[in-house]
């Protein structure tokens, strides 16, 4: 087994830790380049695979290595339960082209706190065609906890961090209890959509840098939605009205 540790650590640093069978099978459907993947049962996890991923069976076949258990808990902190990791290498300027060249709105969490609807806010991006997730503030959105919550659906759209001065042209409508109804309005496919976090909101910056803010139907009292659910709300508007143009 020192073998595949020491592979792992070649690729650590660099690597983007795949956290369980689903995210491994994302990274491989969009294109990422998986170097080192482990399993603590390989015939459990290439079951899965025939079951879940049969696209994928024959390239899991020439990938997946098993280890003993006690080697999947030195390298993941957490192994997730179906007992598979892997490492993926990032696309080189794959995120900037995605940026500039955007046919759909941009999804961007201003200053969040939780990786997991942060990872939960990448994989609703992915489904929904989005051309990707921002973030503000201090939260890395590559966190490997982020990744395991999108189930590793950061490889099919775009993900990075961006303070608010750097974010792309286009123009940004932010979320807001203040703002104009949501359903009165029509988003533009270049539109970046901006949402705080539940417990603050906007920054000053956000604000400040907002060509609208927009508010979602809520019914009174009620103090706010999941930011994911913000997020869905948001997207499916856009959908809706791509589909009537």
């Amino acid at each position: 087994m020192d073998e595949e540790i020491a592979e792992w650590r070649t690729y650590a640093g660099e690597g983007v830790l795949l956290d369980g069978f689903h995210a491994l099978k994302h990274a491989l459907r969009f294109g990422a380049r998986v170097p080192v993947a482990v399993a603590r049962d390989r015939e459990a996890a290439l079951a899965l695979a025939r079951d879940l991923a049969p696209d994928l069976t024959g390239t899991l076949e020439g990938l997946l290595r098993e280890v003993p258990d006690r080697t999947l808990g030195t390298l993941v902190p957490r192994p997730h339960p179906t007992g598979v990791a892997a490492l993926a290498l990032p696309a080189p300027g794959r995120t900037e082209r995605a940026l500039r060249d955007r046919e759909a709105p941009l999804v961007v969490l201003d200053n969040p706190r939780n990786l997991g609807n942060v990872g939960a806010v990448v994989r609703l991006a992915a489904g929904c065609g989005a051309a990707g997730v921002l973030t503000t503030g201090t939260v890395d959105p590559w966190h490997p906890s982020c990744v395991r919550a999108s189930a590793g659906l950061h490889f099919a759209t775009a993900v990075a961090h961006r303070e608010v001065p750097e974010l792309p042209e286009g123009p940004l409508y932010a979320f807001d209890p203040d703002g104009e109804d949501l359903r009165g309005l029509t988003l533009p496919p270049d539109a970046m959509l901006a949402f705080g976090s539940e417990r603050h909101g906007l920054t000053d910056a956000m604000r400040e840098r907002a060509d609208r803010l927009v508010a979602l139907p809520m019914r009174p009292q009620v103090s706010s939605f999941n930011l994911a659910t913000s997020a869905a709300m948001a997207l499916y508007h856009w959908m809706a009205g791509a589909r009537t143009q």
